[in-house]
């Protein structure tokens, strides 16, 4: 338990890092938050390839496999739009309405136990997110992109859970990696933005913090 505990904020830290990456292409180089999302799968792809096992491959016929990334391809689009328009602390709290939704799924769909310190944590936390987000107090619309985007992430990490014994955690983190590359590969190339050291280099951190990031949530 205390190693997954470790192995979780590990993770979870590596994945803002990423994201703060993202923001600064999309707010400090003109960068559009689409492109952001899809060159963080194919950089993932292209640097996770190598140590790949060949089984990872036939994954790939399944469907559930395929539904799984389209969810995170949806989720990692809708938190580039926030961050493009809204405080990256703002973002976050709204996005980790994540938790409460993949502990609710758990339950009912995985059949996970429900216990009073767990409940009291995701009741915390949730509470933390009505402070931010304030409903019917006028949410902006990147609020709304965050909502988004921790919805959908919620969803993929109880579908990381109901799928876990399909392949090793690399396997699965290639698996999201690829199909999500090429489910935006058409908006990624319609928003190619002009090359630049910089741009190269938050966009190489923000695709290694995110996979890195994911790859350890699936070990946790």
């Amino acid at each position: 338990m205390q190693r997954a505990v470790l192995i979780m904020f590990l993770a979870m830290s590596l994945i803002p890092a990423g994201d703060s990456a993202g923001k600064l292409l999309t707010s400090s180089y003109a960068t559009a938050p689409i492109f952001v999302a899809w060159s963080r799968f194919l950089v993932g792809t292209l640097l996770i390839l190598p140590f790949v096992p060949r089984s990872a491959w036939t994954l790939l016929r399944d469907w559930r496999i395929w539904l799984r990334a389209g969810v995170l391809a949806c989720g990692i689009s809708s938190i580039q739009m926030a961050l493009q328009v809204e405080e990256l602390a703002t973002v976050f709290a709204a996005f980790f309405i994540g938790p409460l939704i993949s502990y609710v799924l758990a339950v009912i769909f995985l059949r996970e136990p429900v216990t009073r310190m767990r409940s009291a944590l995701i009741i915390m936390g949730f509470i933390g997110v009505l402070i931010v987000v304030r409903p019917g107090m006028g949410a902006s619309t990147g609020v709304l992109w965050a909502m988004t985007a921790g919805t959908c992430y919620g969803i993929f990490l109880t579908m990381s859970r109901w799928l876990g014994g399909l392949g090793t955690p690399l396997a699965l983190t290639f698996t999201q990696l690829v199909i999500a590359a090429l489910l935006l590969l058409p908006f990624g190339l319609a928003n190619m933005p002009a090359f630049s050291p910089a741009v190269a280099v938050l966009t190489t951190t923000s695709a290694l913090c995110s996979m890195l990031g994911n790859l350890l949530l699936l070990y946790a």
